[in-house]
């Protein structure tokens, strides 16, 4: 199997049903491969239908055209090669940070014994450097802490394609900052497909080695994708004045708000 088609959307469309029996559709004719090991941003508009996409991807909802293929075998619903990161890390809130992640190993991988469990579930809080908080409850800890909880959650049950839904949104800049360099860094070191829903110009071409930028819904789909020809590691200082970052980031600001501008935005 070609790397070049890890992921694969053919034909997506999703419609709704609405009100007076019509069907809204948030998205149409979406057709794009996905590379192993590549990070890929989605962005546009409010509305747009990139969290729909996530979903469909997720296999939380159904399509209702087209297939969805990942690594040969169609998606037809949840599974554990993929891993979806939420705005909102969903903690449970009766658990530590280590038996958050072990929860999770535990379910996808029940034959681990259990030292093999503790050194699974040991790397990633590692990973993300939060050993000296493992034993703590997510009411004690900081939004950005609990967002590093669930990427290590999601992480530990190794999946093939990492999905996050906007998972810095929420928190203030210094802490979105410093989460970006947690994922750069570990998705180098982890080697898997991480698809990202972002509204942040500057987060997409960062993080990103392609960026799907979605045309203005109902009926969005992918207006064009654009390629970040910037070496890793990256440092977010240096690509400041980098020409390629410059280029990038001024051909996602003139498709969102030249090309598809949104005056209620």
């Amino acid at each position: 199997m070609s790397t070049d088609k890890f992921l694969q959307l053919e034909n997506i469309h999703k419609s709704f049903p609405i009100a007076g029996g019509k069907e809204y559709k948030a998205v149409v004719d979406v057709n794009v491969n996905i590379k192993k090991d590549e990070i890929v941003s989605i962005i546009g508009h409010s509305g747009c239908g990139k969290s729909t996409l996530l979903n469909l991807i997720a296999g939380l909802d159904s399509q209702t055209k087209g297939n969805i293929i990942l690594n040969n075998k169609e998606i037809t619903g949840p599974g554990p090669e993929r891993a979806v990161v939420f705005q909102n890390h969903s903690l449970l809130p009766w658990l530590t940070v280590y038996q958050n992640i072990e929860m999770a190993v535990k379910k996808v991988m029940p034959e681990l014994g259990s030292l093999e469990l503790r050194q699974r579930v040991e790397h990633f809080v590692s990973m993300v450097n939060l050993d000296h908080a493992k034993d703590k409850f997510p009411a004690g800890i900081s939004g950005g802490m609990k967002q590093r909880v669930g990427i290590a959650r999601a992480l530990s049950i190794k999946p093939d394609v990492l999905l996050m839904d906007e998972p810095f949104g929420a928190l203030d800049s210094l802490t979105r900052a410093n989460l970006q360099e947690h994922l750069m860094r570990i998705q180098e070191s982890v080697k898997n497909t991480v698809i990202i829903i972002t509204h942040d110009i500057d987060e997409a071409v960062l993080l990103s080695d392609r960026v799907i930028m979605m045309t203005n819904g109902p009926e969005a789909t992918i207006g064009e994708i654009l390629e970040v020809n910037i070496p890793r590691p990256r440092n977010r200082v240096e690509l400041q004045s980098d020409p390629e970052y410059i280029r990038c980031r001024e051909a996602i600001l003139d498709f969102l708000y030249k090309k598809f501008a949104k005056d209620d935005e």
